[in-house]
């Protein structure tokens, strides 16, 4: 029969193990809640220790112009830039502006593909965020006709 301290233990190592693969963030000692649960981007920017971000061309953005089903938003992010260490997306109007955060090494080239929701009609950003702290970004106006989040 097993103890409920066995239990606890066992519950324990199990969420350790589920963190470390990265398929549930939320067990992740990496996953940082204040982040995602930011209301605007600077604020979201400034919970992950980060500074004001930078405007380039070096960052191409996928979006769709228009987005049929904002419960649906194909992004996409890719740039060329030596030196990514975290790619990240934020919807300005979402009810959780950080979106998705991903966490690079240098022998991954800085090029993804996701898909979030959006609520309504807003600026959509892909930042990089560079070794030595810098963050680059671009961004895009995606309209939405039906809304996702609601």
């Amino acid at each position: 029969m097993t103890s409920r301290r066995d239990a606890l233990k066992h519950s324990a190592r199990l969420a350790a193990l589920l963190g470390a693969t990265g398929l549930f963030p939320q067990y992740s000692a990496a996953f940082n809640k204040s982040a995602f649960d930011a209301k605007s981007v600077s604020d979201a920017l400034k919970a992950l220790g980060l500074g004001a971000p930078t405007e380039t061309s070096s960052i191409t953005l996928q979006a769709p112009d228009i987005a049929e089903n904002g419960a649906v938003v194909p992004i996409g992010a890719a740039t060329t830039l030596a030196g990514v260490r975290q790619v990240l997306f934020l919807v300005e109007k979402n009810h959780s502006v950080l979106v998705a955060a991903f966490n690079l090494s240098d022998s991954v080239d800085a090029n993804i593909l996701t898909r979030t929701k959006m609520a309504e009609s807003s600026y959509v950003y892909a930042a990089a965020v560079m070794n030595d702290g810098k963050v680059l970004f671009a961004k895009k106006e995606v309209k939405v006709t039906a809304g996702g989040c609601g």
